[in-house]
């Protein structure tokens, strides 16, 4: 049974090895993506006019005349001292093709004082790489790997990566039952201890091949709960519509938002919203003083792929919420303008907060800046593990094919 398991091993990890080395590199950078952009684009994030910022609305409609191909998706109500706001933008459908137009950027700046643009960007786009898109690059590399929209669907990466996940969760209960002592049931439980011991060391003076399988074996054990977490957060991110959340329904009590209770539109279809975000906002202020919130609107955005707004409420600079959840949100229909529901931070079932447990876990943002830390220091341990592995099936295939060459090679010998 042991036999078989270390294959099972074996080939799981040679599958998912080359996605999880890139998958670990790009998170331990990406931990730090807001920070890392900051300092790599001064000329976007930076604004320097003083004076009386003007009406993120206003500000928005003079984006959307400079470009008629595009709508705003994304306004920030208000921005920092010296920080400029970052609208995000989709693309209306050209009348010329029936697709999507192709404007080249989602994502442009403008001073809040002065109104003037800044700059423009497109964010995870693929080629070129300038510092405008460095960071976001490698955040869409870390979760889709960048692959296209193929017959009218552009999640084949996310769905592929979350494949890697969930191959990953069920290979590291594999990997943990193989450090296990061979006896491990039959042993008194000092001893048992005893012999399984030494897989949680590290013969640092033992050789390269001795310290690259103790670096493989003694590090997954010693960080199993963090990379089981990992693992399990990027599968239920990746497949949250297809699989997490349809599970989560069936074995608990979920409160749905409405993006759970809708379909999405096609790819090249989008839902034009009928309602202003002028109306929306004040709805959702109206709202949100019914029920006494303290905190202000902070953004409102527009989804057209489910027809939905969301106005989220949080003071100014933490837009991620406590323990990294995020904000409360409102969500109102694009078509009437009626509200359809409501997310409520670490509120709700047990199902609820776990279901919005997972961004927080994955990217350690649940533990604050240690948590961040954390999770680049994992995001480096995943790469290590993914090498080691490679080398120790390298060295024992090496190994195996020496050993039948010499006994082919003996055949001959005795044959002649």
């Amino acid at each position: 049974m042991r036999a078989f398991w270390t294959l099972v091993h074996r080939y799981l990890g040679l599958t998912t090895a080359a996605f999880l080395f890139v998958s670990g590199l790009t998170g331990a950078v990406i931990s730090w993506d807001h920070e890392l952009d900051d300092v790599l684009n001064p000329h976007l994030m930076e604004a320097k006019t003083p004076g009386q910022p003007q009406s993120s609305l206003a500000l928005a409609r003079a984006v959307e005349q400079r470009y008629p191909h595009i709508s705003v998706s994304f306004i920030p109500l208000h921005a920092g001292q010296g920080e400029t706001l970052h609208f995000g933008v989709s693309p209306k459908v050209d009348p010329t093709t029936g697709r999507l137009a192709e404007p080249g950027f989602n994502q442009v700046f403008v001073d809040p004082v002065s109104g003037a643009e800044l700059g423009k960007r497109e964010w995870g786009a693929v080629w070129p790489i300038t510092k405008e898109t460095f960071v976001s690059f490698l955040y869409r590399l870390h979760y889709s790997l960048h692959i296209p929209e193929m017959w009218g669907i552009d999640r084949w990466g996310i769905w592929l990566m979350g494949v890697i996940a969930m191959i990953w969760v069920v290979d590291s209960f594999v990997g943990f039952y193989l450090t296990l002592p061979v006896r491990a049931r039959t042993t008194a439980a000092r001893g048992w201890w005893q012999r399984w011991k030494p897989a949680w060391k590290v013969r640092w003076g033992g050789g390269g091949a001795k310290l690259n399988f103790d670096l493989h074996r003694a590090f997954s054990l010693w960080t199993w709960i963090l990379l089981f977490i990992l693992a399990f957060t990027a599968f239920s991110l990746n497949f949250y519509r297809e699989i997490f959340y349809p599970i989560m329904t069936t074995v608990s009590e979920v409160t749905p938002t409405p993006f759970e209770t809708r379909t999405p539109a096609e790819l090249h279809k989008p839902i034009a919203a009928r309602v202003g975000y002028d109306e929306i906002l004040q709805r959702a202020r109206s709202e949100a003083a019914q029920r006494q919130w303290t905190d202000p609107a902070g953004s409102v955005f527009y989804s057209q792929d489910y027809g939905i707004y969301g106005v989220s409420f949080f003071q100014p600079g933490n837009d991620h919420g406590n323990g990294g959840v995020g904000p409360a949100v409102l969500y109102f229909d694009g078509g009437d303008g009626r509200m359809v529901g409501e997310r409520l931070p670490w509120k709700g079932t047990v199902a609820d907060i776990f279901v919005q447990a997972q961004f927080p876990l994955h990217s350690g943002r649940i533990l604050g800046i240690p948590g961040r830390i954390l999770i680049s220091v994992m995001g480096l341990v995943v790469a290590m593990l993914s090498v080691t592995g490679v080398i120790i099936w390298w060295r024992k295939r090496a190994s195996r094919v020496k050993s039948l060459a010499a006994h082919k090679a003996s055949a001959l010998v005795q044959a002649g």
